[in-house]
């Protein structure tokens, strides 16, 4: 026998009556942050060159925001989950493929995209770049890896993101507890050069990542190295993530759980091996 609600309608009857347009709905997309780190200019040839995080940025080729540097991301099409939109969106644009994703939040305020009601579902993505040759491609002119600094702050975000001659900048505010603030509750208080609320999402996404790292033993840090490193390299990851030194010390014991040695060594010119590690297969 089928239940029957307080109007007498089966659910069959229900779904049969009703009417979808009398609820307004948003249109869905995904924005995905890209990170990944980089190698920049070595100041001699006693060191060895320093590393620095970087973000994929799209060139827009098309209005809004034409030739504004955004996210790479679009709308979810029927039938895809916000996941599989997210993959897609970042083979289309960028060319990238394979890489590390996960849900960030959504992004839902009002008047956010000028074109009308979106909701974002952001993903934060992180990845090797040298093992990736970008190509810009669907509605993107240009796709680009932008040098990202940024204190080591909690409350406040201040955001420089550079290309060359081209700077960019984003600043976000967090109020309330550090581990409870959102997206949410997350404010867009100064964007420059950046389309949408994607300076918005990006402070979100790095202080996720700061939290992840800073809380200890988070898988996230070696997505952006090869299969093996040295612990330079993954100290250089950690501190490049959180922007300030660590203390060699400290951190070798705390990612020590994390990690195994290889029996083999990196040759660098002008420097002794160094001993080559990779992720545990059973994290102690």
């Amino acid at each position: 026998m089928s239940l029957r609600d307080k109007n007498g309608l089966t659910e069959a009857e229900f779904l049969a009556s009703y009417r979808v347009e009398e609820y307004p709905r948003p249109s869905v997309a995904c924005d995905m942050v890209v990170f990944t780190i980089a190698q920049g200019e070595a100041a001699s040839y006693r060191r060895l060159p320093e590393p620095e995080l970087q973000v994929l940025l799209i060139q827009r080729g098309g209005h809004p925001c034409l030739g504004s540097w955004a996210l790479p991301g679009g709308f979810v099409r029927p039938g895809e989950t916000v996941g599989q939109a997210a993959a897609r969106e970042l083979r289309e644009e960028a060319g990238l493929s394979g890489v590390y994703l996960e849900q960030l939040g959504v992004f839902s305020a009002p008047g956010r995209d000028p074109r009308t009601w979106v909701m974002s579902c952001a993903h934060l993505a992180l990845v090797d770049g040298e093992k990736l040759a970008l190509q810009a491609g669907d509605d993107a002119d240009n796709a680009a890896w932008f040098s990202l600094s940024c204190p080591p702050e909690e409350e406040r975000l201040s955001l420089s993101l550079t290309k060359g001659e081209e700077q960019l900048s984003a600043k976000i505010l967090f109020p309330g507890e550090p581990l409870l603030a959102g997206p949410e509750s997350a404010r867009l208080e100064d964007n420059q050069g950046l389309a949408f609320d994607h300076g918005l999402i990006l402070g979100c996404a790095l202080r996720r990542l700061r939290q992840e790292v800073e809380a200890g033993l988070s898988p996230l840090p070696f997505h952006l190295l090869p299969e093996e490193f040295t612990l330079t390299q993954l100290q250089q990851v950690y501190e490049v993530i959180l922007g300030r030194p660590l203390l060699k010390a400290a951190f070798r014991r705390k990612i020590a759980p994390l990690v195994e040695e290889t029996g083999r060594f990196a040759e660098r010119a002008g420097h002794r091996p160094a001993l080559l590690f990779r992720v545990a297969k059973h994290p102690s």
